[in-house]
C-alpha cells in the first residue's frame, strides 16, 4: 500500500460493502491491546448498534480502492462520539489515522457541535498521544471490576428492585442528561441493542446487568446519582447474592464517582486495564 498521503481518499463508510468494512476493522485489531477482535461478519450489524455507530456519517480513508483507517461516529445529544477507529498495519504513520480525526472534528464543528469525545485505553500510548495532539483531554478514568458472587447469602427481594426496562431506560435517559459525560456504552443508546437485560432500582442508584456467553453475571450499567453510593453498594450486594458462586464482571466502562466506589466497596477487583474518556471542544 502506498504511503502517499494525498492519494488517500476519505469516503462515507455507506459507499463500501459491509464485508469490506468488517474486513478492515478484523485487520486492525488484530493486534490490540486487549487481544484480536473474534466478531463474525453476522454479528457486526449488533457491535455497530451497541456502539452507536451510524455509518452515513462514519469515514474510511481508501487507496486505490483498500481500506487503509477508519473512524465510525455515533450521534449524541450535544456532541459527537468517535465510536472506534482503527488503521490497518500497513497504513500506521502514513497520516491516513490523523486525517480521519481532523475529518471528525471538522465535520462535527461545522453541524455546530461543541464538543467531541472518545474512549482509550490508558495503556494504548499510540492512541493516547494522537488524541491529544489533536486537542482531547481526559475528563475521567473508566475502570473495570470483576469478582465473585456471595455464595449462601440471603437471596435479594426482587420484586422490591426489579423495574421494567423501558422504565430503566428512561430513567437513564434523564441521568445521562443531568450529569453528562456518561460512556455512550451505559445508555440506552448501546443498551438497546443487548437482548436479556434485567435492571433493578433502589433510592437514587440503577442497575442494569444481563448474562454473557460464559454464564457470568454482567453489569452494563451502574449509576448512583448520590455521592455516598450507599442505594448503590446495595444493589451491588444483592447482585453478588444472586450470581451465587457465579462471576459478576464491570467493563471498564464505570467511573467511579457514580458507582465505581459501591463496586469497590463490595470487594469487586479493580482490573489493570482500565479506559480514558477524553474530550475536545471544537
Amino acid at each position: 500500500m502506498s504511503t502517499d498521503a494525498p492519494s488517500v481518499a476519505l469516503v462515507p463508510a455507506t459507499q463500501l460493502p459491509a464485508a469490506q468494512l468488517h474486513q478492515a476493522f478484523q485487520q486492525a485489531f488484530a493486534d490490540y491491546l486487549i487481544g484480536p477482535f473474534e466478531l463474525p461478519l453476522a454479528q457486526w450489524p449488533h457491535f455497530l448498534a451497541r456502539q452507536g455507530a451510524e455509518l452515513a456519517l462514519s469515514r474510511a480513508a481508501v487507496h486505490d480502492g483498500e481500506v487503509a483507517a477508519f473512524a465510525l461516529v455515533a450521534p449524541r445529544a450535544g456532541r459527537w462520539r468517535l465510536a472506534t477507529m482503527g488503521a490497518l498495519p500497513a497504513a500506521r504513520g502514513t497520516g491516513a489515522a490523523p486525517a480521519l480525526l481532523d475529518d471528525f472534528v471538522a465535520r462535527a464543528r461545522a453541524l455546530g457541535m461543541p464538543e467531541v469525545e472518545l474512549e482509550v485505553f490508558a495503556q494504548n500510548e499510540r492512541a493516547r498521544r494522537l488524541y491529544r495532539r489533536h486537542g482531547f483531554e481526559v475528563v475521567h478514568e473508566l475502570h473495570g471490576y470483576e469478582g465473585h458472587g456471595t455464595p449462601g447469602a440471603p437471596p435479594p427481594d426482587v420484586a422490591e428492585l426489579e423495574v421494567d426496562l423501558a422504565s430503566a431506560l428512561a430513567w437513564l435517559d434523564e441521568a445521562a442528561a443531568s450529569i453528562g459525560d456518561l460512556p455512550l456504552q451505559v445508555t440506552p443508546a448501546s443498551l438497546r441493542a443487548t437482548a436479556g437485560l434485567r435492571a433493578w432500582r433502589r433510592g437514587t442508584a440503577q442497575l442494569v446487568f444481563g448474562t454473557d456467553a460464559q454464564g457470568r453475571t454482567v453489569v452494563h450499567s451502574l449509576v448512583d446519582r448520590h455521592a455516598a453510593q450507599d442505594d448503590a453498594e446495595a444493589l451491588v450486594r444483592a447482585l453478588q447474592a444472586l450470581a451465587a458462586a457465579g462471576t459478576v464482571r464491570v467493563p471498564p466502562l464505570q467511573r467511579a464517582d457514580l458507582g465505581g466506589e459501591a463496586l469497590r466497596r463490595a470487594g469487586l477487583r479493580v482490573q489493570p486495564l482500565h479506559q480514558l474518556l477524553m474530550v475536545r471542544r471544537v
